[in-house]
């Protein structure tokens, strides 16, 4: 007979504890698996490189998300498995007593429940591998619905097994603490029917509030049992710091990330020039959600460029408020390197090197530009001739310390004075003086318009007289609003950061069935203090009562600290500026109430269920 039949027979005997514990484990190593894949698919690495279909601002900001929540994740999931399994043993105490009792050594009963936690442990963690597969497949089916080119990559199989060997070995650990704990119990306490593993029969606390009876019984309970009570704390502590950063920071960066979008391509904005190079500047724009293949396209082509006459009729079309002419080319950026003065030695060293790239280069006019992007440093200024402003893509690629460097284009060298964070070409751009880019190519015409439209006149209107007007003045001219372009790169964002923030889903309901376990283990060491107070007079809502004021106050004791370092990490940490209003806080603040009360009404099952039960079965049968 197979040395593991014993084990398999008595988890199934046990099929609800069995599977709070797999189900708990699987969810927690499914939202893992789920969330790195996924980060693989849209183009995030966790190593911070460039290389995926985002910018280099965006990635690092979902990077950092993915690696804090991805390690949360991981500590959740160890701290479930270990209550989970203090929970199993606790309620197989009396076995261990009756197994000492008959002979058995202490290491052949350790072996015995180690075998059970193996058991429960690998298929806890291949169960949650199979639905983080299913769950970024779906993930990935759903942003292709919804018009997002995210192509399926192969499934990076060393990732999923490095996922699941550390969960494995995370589980065993933490859940070998309990067993080996529950092994160490003199034979005859632990054969005591009086006798519950982690249970001070005596509180070291005394209720000397004014309080109800039932909440004096409530918190007697708990401090009677400090060992279940400081773990499910713990583990709620962990739960409620993953559902804060996943929920409050993926709320409050979903907010400032596409506020970074919306500022760098600008609202209400319509793009004018040549219909070929209106259609190149759509591609540079979808850059950020999709990866685009290089095309060799001539931004100088003199049918793309725009004569200042047609400018002039441009500046005073009805409902333009603002224009912003531009000269936009493709050509190869040089490293320059720098020099810092370190006060501290009083010496001088060179940063940076020689390397080589690609970038988009655009000629603007500081004092005319109509975007407003998030960057490090500061933008052009008026009468500058040889500043540069860089993408931060580039930035990640190009320099070592961009802002004490210099970039070289078209044999000219200019100074970084900042780095911003642009959706455009995927972040490989480089904003220039236009006069000074003008003069370097010998090109003194602009090839692509931005105009701001009338946003208080009819939107729908005013573009349409637009486009009438500048098909009067060139029949190759073509508007192009980049609403468009701007609503599908912010959808993109939404869709990215929604899935981001659902995935610790899995590890809240994982949270709600150690709930659940908390109750059933609490229900199990009073059964006996219940059967006497019903047997006394007591209605059964007065025991549904006191269950719940335990699992209320236990709950509190995670949430509130829980919150509160969530918030600090969100706020302080993972995301730089974040915006945040009054209605985002609103939100927050339903959503981690919404997680509360979804903890609570699980709880709700086994309470409810002891309650229902006569007199004698609560004597006799816990």
């Amino acid at each position: 007979m197979s040395e593991t039949f014993f084990p398999v027979n008595d988890l199934l005997r046990r099929k609800l504890q069995t599977s709070l514990i797999i189900i708990s484990l699987a969810l927690c190593v499914a939202a893992t698996v789920s969330l790195l894949l996924l980060a693989e698919n849209i183009g995030l690495e966790i190593s911070l490189t460039v290389g995926g279909g985002m910018t280099t601002g965006f990635s690092t900001v979902f990077s950092q998300f993915i690696t804090f929540i991805g390690m949360l994740i991981f500590l959740v999931g160890a701290l479930i498995v270990s209550f989970m399994s203090f929970v199993m043993i606790s309620e197989r105490v009396r076995d261990i007593g009756l197994m000492k009792a008959a002979g058995c050594p202490n290491d052949l009963i350790f072996g015995y429940f180690i075998t059970e936690l193996l058991i429960v442990t690998a298929v806890g963690c291949v169960l949650g591998v199979v639905l983080g597969l299913v769950a970024n497949s779906v993930s990935i089916s759903l942003l292709n619905y919804f018009g997002f080119q995210i192509s399926q990559k192969p499934i990076n199989l060393w990732l999923v097994l490095l996922t699941f060997i550390v969960f494995f070995i995370l589980a065993l650990v933490f859940g070998a603490k309990p067993v080996l704990d529950a092994t160490k119990v003199e034979p005859a306490k632990a054969v005591s029917p009086t006798y519950h593993l982690g249970v001070s029969k005596e509180p070291g606390f005394r209720v000397v509030s004014k309080s109800g009876f039932t909440v004096k019984i409530a918190l007697r309970s708990l401090f009677r049992r400090k060992s279940s009570t400081i773990r499910i704390v713990i583990c709620l502590i962990a739960v409620f710091i993953l559902v804060t950063v996943a929920v409050a920071g993926g709320v409050v960066a979903n907010q400032t990330t596409k506020s970074w979008v919306e500022k760098a391509i600008a609202k209400d904005v319509i793009l004018i020039g040549h219909h070929d190079l209106c259609n190149q500047y759509k591609v540079l724009l979808s850059g950020f959600y999709e990866t685009i293949e290089g095309s060799q396209f001539n931004y100088t082509n003199k049918r793309y460029l725009i004569s200042d006459a047609v400018l002039n009729q441009i500046t005073v079309l009805p409902g333009v408020i603002s224009v912003d002419a531009r000269l936009v080319l493709h050509t190869s950026v040089r490293e320059v390197p720098g020099y810092i003065f370190d006060p501290e030695t009083e010496a001088t060293f060179m940063v940076g090197d020689d390397r080589k790239g690609e970038s988009l280069v655009v000629g603007v006019e500081p004092k005319k530009v109509l975007n407003e992007w998030f960057l490090e440093g500061e933008f052009l200024k008026e009468n500058q001739t040889a500043e540069a402003v860089v993408g931060n893509s580039l930035a990640q690629k190009l320099f070592s310390r961009p802002l004490n460097q210099g970039i070289r284009l078209l044999n000219r060298s200019f100074d970084v004075t900042g780095v911003c964070v642009d959706p455009l070409n995927n972040g490989n751009v480089t904003y220039v003086p236009l006069r000074t880019l003008q003069n370097i190519t010998s090109t003194y015409e602009c090839n692509i318009v931005l105009a701001r439209m009338n946003s208080s006149a009819d939107h729908a209107a005013t573009l349409n007289q637009i486009r009438t007007e500048v098909k009067g003045i060139s029949r190759e001219l073509e508007v192009y609003e980049l609403n468009e372009a701007l609503d599908k790169n912010l959808d993109f964002l939404n869709n990215v950061w929604s899935m981001i923030t659902f995935l610790p889903l899995f590890s809240l309901i994982a949270a709600s069935l150690c709930s659940v376990g908390y109750v059933m283990l609490m229900v199990t060491e009073q059964h006996q203090e219940f059967g006497v107070l019903r047997a006394i007079g007591a209605k059964p809502k007065t025991i549904v009562k006191i269950i719940l004021e335990q699992n209320l106050t236990v709950l509190l004791s995670g949430y509130a600290p829980g919150v509160a370092i969530g918030l600090i990490i969100t706020l302080l940490i993972l995301i730089p500026e974040p915006v945040i209003s009054f209605y985002t806080v609103a939100y927050i603040a339903g959503l981690l109430l919404l997680s509360l009360l979804i903890i609570l009404v699980f709880s709700f099952y086994p309470a409810i269920k002891f309650a229902r039960k006569s007199i004698l079965e609560i004597l006799h049968n816990p």
